[in-house]
């Protein structure tokens, strides 16, 4: 499998995720990337209904192709809006005048690089991730992996991966569907740790490279406030006091909650790579900041005390 970074940029948000990001802004966020040497970069058809993946191949197309991983995702096609327009409410603003439907078949799947590598621009993506079969696990055990395997052994694509909010079908997807890595979304956080239960362990023992995204829970660890977003919808009052808690022990040792949410995946030996987004310059160069930073090891003896993480949760050094 592709060697992987520590840090990678996840751009959903520079396909307009929540909020409009400018063409300047999303040409700036990649560059600061770049800039801070960070060389993992992750799309999808869904993010932006297109846009992010054009975005994506705009902002690299004058770097050297050897020098960067560039991963997307299949399942999803991009198919015209009706005259109604779309049919299904998005979390994405102002996108164009597609909409998502799935599909997990081998016709499908071809289509989907096909039409990606065109937004691209690229004649070649690095790593493939099955994205978000959670009603279709099936259809992506016979259609959608199987192709992906074809075309990783012939070489026309470098690893294939799945990338889900759940930790339980991508064990399953461990077990059955030889993948090289997964994206773990969300279920291995500060908040969050249920990717421990089985798929992390699972992964650590067969050699499955873990990809830890959605670190901060869609943005409430970082910003721990009433109306904050978590899992892409609005935080229950709970989590947000929750949240607040993990800032207070946090700021009490002078360490910015971002930086150890940031942190805390690569504690787990078969997490090789954290995956932030970022839709700012600004916020690309603090990721890439805060992922360096020196932690103390009391932080994390301090968050294990007070029963804001488990006794048995693995722990940066």
């Amino acid at each position: 499998m592709t060697d992987l970074p520590r840090l990678g940029l996840g751009c959903a948000p520079i396909g307009n995720l929540f909020t409009e990001v400018s063409e300047d802004d999303a040409r700036a966020t990649v560059d600061a990337a770049w800039d801070a040497g960070v060389r993992l970069f992750d799309t999808a058809p869904l993010y932006g209904h297109g846009l992010s993946e054009r975005r994506v191949g705009d902002a690299l197309a004058r770097r050297p192709r050897d020098e960067f991983v560039l991963s997307t995702k299949v399942g999803r096609l991009l198919v015209p809006d009706g005259p109604d327009g779309p049919t299904e409410p998005t979390i994405f603003r102002d996108v164009p005048a597609v909409h998502p439907m799935f599909d997990y078949s081998e016709a499908g799947v071809l289509r989907s690089i096909e039409e990606s590598l065109r937004r691209l621009g690229l004649d070649r993506v690095d790593v493939v991730h099955v994205h978000d079969p959670d009603d279709h696990a099936d259809d992506a055990l016979t259609g959608a992996f199987p192709v992906l395997r074809r075309l990783r052994d012939e070489g026309v694509i470098g690893a294939v991966g799945a990338g889900m909010n759940q930790a339980p079908m991508l064990a399953r997807f461990v077990r059955e569907a030889g993948v090289d890595c997964v994206l773990l979304a969300g279920r291995y956080s500060l908040l969050d740790q249920t990717g421990l239960d089985e798929l992390l362990p699972l992964c650590e023992r067969d050699g499955v490279a873990v990809i830890a995204a959605g670190v901060f829970n869609s943005g409430l660890l970082a910003d721990p406030r009433p109306g904050a977003t978590y899992d892409y919808a609005a935080a229950p009052p709970e989590l947000v006091a929750r949240a607040r808690q993990l800032d207070e022990a946090c700021a009490r040792h002078g360490v910015p909650l971002r930086a150890a949410a940031l942190q805390f995946p690569l504690g787990h030996p078969a997490v090789r790579t954290v995956l932030a987004g970022a839709r700012t310059a600004a916020e690309m160069a603090e990721n890439a900041a805060f992922i360096d930073l020196p932690l103390p090891t009391a932080l994390w003896d301090d968050l294990v005390s007070a029963g804001l993480l488990p006794g048995d949760v693995p722990l940066p050094a």
